[in-house]
């Protein structure tokens, strides 16, 4: 296997690689028995996109969201979605100091480096649409005055797959924003026992602070570093027929848009990267392809999974001379 060149990242006498596993640590930490969750969380904010989870209440969604801002040592916000809840409580608003009798502007919660909005279908179509221009071009436009947000800002939206009533489901537009979408599901008896073990006489006031493994620029050198990664000519033609197959599908109303497909790429480099590779296989693409797919492609809940296997099964998987992809050649044959 091929290793990451070692790019030398701020604030860093290590390789990316062991920047990475720090973050990978932390977060398998908070989140037990969730490694391949973990892998695409991974994968979703190295790529530079956003991601939905859709899973009930109580599975760990915003102890994943708060580790994740402790690795990476930003700010987090959280913003809990209501029906009431009004665009200005989201991007920030004006008010006038009668002090200085000018107006000042409150920074709303987007000014985080990672912000949880919480069961985001609960919030109206017009308070969704505030976080599109904030999840799209990462800046918000408050009274014809643009505010440029963190660099490296990160959404992780959840809603709750069950309990549909006062809801208004995200529009397509919204969601083809988000890289990929997520289940975290229940963890093994195992990990649950674990879990219990480990609070029995602790107290989040008695944890101990660790120094984050990120300095400021890291993560965007890390983000860099994806974007280099190779996707040969064989695979971004696999990409595009796979593409191609979504939008024929009998059973798909809403085929993988240009945009999604850049995603998916950018993606299966993520992938590659934290797999140790400086290029990516089929495999990566393959790896990523329900996660991307779900989120933008108009399918009954209950059809995904075979409906994705078909896209996938309806286009050959190249093996290339030279590198080849053994886990995909396997699975073709």
């Amino acid at each position: 296997m091929m290793t990451i060149p070692q790019r030398k990242l701020p604030s860093q006498n290590g390789s990316a690689t062991q920047v990475v596993d720090a973050i990978r640590s932390t977060l398998n930490a908070a989140l037990r028995g969730k490694r391949e969750v973990v892998e695409h969380v991974l994968a979703c904010l190295l790529a530079r996109g956003h991601l939905l989870i859709e899973d009930l209440p109580g599975l760990g969604k915003t102890t994943l969201a708060k580790a994740l801002v402790h690795a990476l040592g930003g700010k987090f916000a959280r913003v809990q979605c209501t029906p009431d809840l009004l665009p200005g409580d989201i991007t920030g608003f004006r008010v006038y100091d009668q002090k200085t009798r000018e107006f000042e502007f409150l920074h709303g919660p987007v000014f985080a480096d990672v912000l949880l909005a919480d069961e985001i279908n609960r919030a109206t179509p017009r308070t969704q649409s505030a976080l599109l221009e904030a999840m799209a071009e990462r800046q918000v436009t408050i009274d014809s005055v643009r505010h440029v947000l963190s660099e490296t800002f990160f959404v992780i939206a959840t809603q709750n797959p069950v309990e549909q009533h006062g809801t208004y489901p995200l529009p397509e537009a919204q969601l083809d924003r988000f890289a990929m979408k997520l289940r975290i599901g229940y963890p093994s008896r195992d990990d649950e026992r674990a879990m219990l073990d480990a609070a029995i006489g602790a107290a989040l006031e008695d944890q101990v602070e660790i120094a984050p493994p990120l300095a400021p620029g890291q993560l965007r050198a890390l983000q860099e570093a994806v974007a280099a990664v190779a996707v040969e000519p064989l695979v971004r033609d696999y990409l595009v027929d796979l593409g191609a197959a979504s939008r024929t599908h009998r059973q798909v109303t809403l085929g993988l848009s240009p945009r999604g497909l850049l995603t998916w790429q950018r993606l299966a480099q993520a992938r590659a990267f934290l797999l140790g590779r400086d290029y990516t296989t089929p495999d990566d693409v393959q790896d990523v392809a329900r996660s991307v797919l779900e989120v933008r492609l108009g399918i009954e809940p209950e059809a995904t999974s075979r409906v994705i296997s078909e896209i996938l099964d309806s286009v050959p998987i190249p093996v290339n001379p030279i590198r080849g992809t053994e886990k995909s050649h396997q699975k073709h044959k």
